[in-house]
C-alpha cells in the first residue's frame, strides 16, 4: 500500500510539472557544460560536506539579496551540522517576532524552528535596493530552472567579457548561459573569497560546485530517500518477475 502511494503521489508530482511546464521560467540558450554531481544517477547521495561549504558560500554571499523561505535553521541537521552548530549559527541572526504583551514587535536571535530569514520585508524592497531587478528565492530555484543543477552551476560560472560588438546596457553583466546573456546580477564569486571551515580551496569553479549542491539538497532534501525506495521497488519487481517466470514454468510443464 505505501508502495501504491508513492506511485501515485510520483504521478501527480509529473502531471504538475507537464502542467507547469509553460510557466517555468526559460531555461539557457545554449549547451550547459558537461558537470557531474554526487547526487546524480540513480544511487547518487548528497555530498554533506560539499552542502555545508555550499550553505557557507550562501550565507556569506547569496543571503543579502536571495531567500530561502522554505527552509528552517533546523534542516541543516539533515547536511551533517550538529545541533550546537545549529543553534549557533540561527544566533546570529536577528529575526522579528511579537506582539509583546504591550502590543509591540520586537526583535530576537532566530530559533532553529525559525525560518531562515529574507534579506528584504517584501518585494518592492528587494526591487529598490537592485535597480529594479528581484532577486529570486533560492528554496527551490534548481528545479525552477530549465537544466536544473547543471542550469545554476553554470549561470555562476558563466561570467565573461562580452563578445566583440556586444554592447550591455547599463548596469547589465554578460552571461554566456543567461538567456538574452544580459543579467543584473554581479558575478557573485570571485576567487578566494571564501574561507572553508575544512580548508578547500576557494575556487570560482569549487564555490559554484558546493553552492549548487546546498541548493540541489534544499529543492529537493528527499531525494535520497526517493532513490532507496525506487531501488528497492526494481530489486521487488525484479524477484516478483523471476518468481512469476518459474511458477508459470511449473504450471506448464506438463503440457511439454
Amino acid at each position: 500500500m505505501a508502495v501504491f502511494r508513492t506511485t501515485l503521489k510520483a504521478a501527480a508530482l509529473l502531471a504538475g510539472l507537464l502542467s507547469a511546464g509553460p510557466a517555468l521560467a526559460a531555461g539557457p540558450t545554449v549547451p550547459l557544460p558537461d558537470v557531474r554531481f554526487s547526487f546524480d544517477g540513480i544511487f547518487g547521495t548528497y555530498d554533506r560536506a560539499a552542502a555545508q561549504r555550499g550553505f557557507q558560500v550562501y550565507k556569506e554571499t547569496c543571503a543579502a539579496c536571495h531567500a530561502m523561505r522554505q527552509l528552517s535553521y533546523r534542516n541543516l541537521r539533515e547536511i551533517g551540522l550538529s545541533e550546537a552548530e545549529v543553534r549557533a549559527i540561527a544566533a546570529t541572526v536577528m529575526v522579528m517576532d511579537g506582539p509583546n504583551d504591550e502590543g509591540q514587535m520586537f526583535e530576537r536571535p532566530a530559533r532553529p524552528s525559525d525560518r531562515f530569514r529574507s534579506p528584504f520585508p517584501n518585494e518592492q524592497a528587494a526591487r529598490a535596493a537592485n535597480n529594479g531587478a528581484y532577486p529570486p528565492d533560492l528554496s527551490v530555484i534548481t528545479k525552477a530552472r530549465e537544466g536544473g543543477a547543471r542550469y545554476i552551476y553554470a549561470l555562476l560560472t558563466g561570467y565573461t567579457d562580452p563578445p566583440e560588438g556586444v554592447e550591455l546596457m547599463e548596469g547589465m553583466y554578460y552571461n554566456a548561459y543567461f538567456p538574452g546573456h544580459q543579467i543584473a546580477m554581479a558575478p557573485p564569486l570571485n576567487e578566494g573569497q571564501i574561507e572553508f571551515h575544512d580548508g578547500t580551496q576557494a575556487t570560482v569553479e569549487q564555490m559554484a560546485r558546493d553552492l549548487t549542491t546546498f541548493l540541489a539538497w534544499a529543492a529537493e532534501p528527499e531525494l535520497e530517500q526517493r532513490k532507496r525506495m525506487g531501488v528497492r521497488v526494481l530489486i521487488f519487481l525484479t524477484i516478483l518477475g523471476g518468481l512469476t517466470y518459474a511458477v508459470k514454468r511449473r504450471v506448464w510443464s506438463d503440457l511439454h
